[in-house]
């Protein structure tokens, strides 16, 4: 049996659930992998910037907690 074929018979056996992890793996393998944005690099210059100044605010608590505060205000 050829890795191909391994690899194919692996995935037939992977649930939809973790499918999404063998997917980013093979675009990063075969360089198809999503490209982050300008805006998305602002962002992630501006998170590092807010750590590196210690500065932003820190929540700890439930995504759901997070969200209704979100809502709330």
């Amino acid at each position: 049996m050829s890795n191909k074929e391994r690899a194919i018979q692996l995935l037939d056996a992977i649930d939809d659930e973790k499918m999404i992890y063998v997917v980013g793996i093979l675009e990063n393998l075969t360089g198809f992998a999503e490209v982050p944005n300008a805006e998305t690099m602002e962002a992630f210059e501006e998170v590092d910037e807010m750590k590196r100044l210690g500065t932003g605010e820190h929540f700890s608590g439930t995504t759901k907690e997070l969200l209704d505060s979100i809502l709330e205000g």
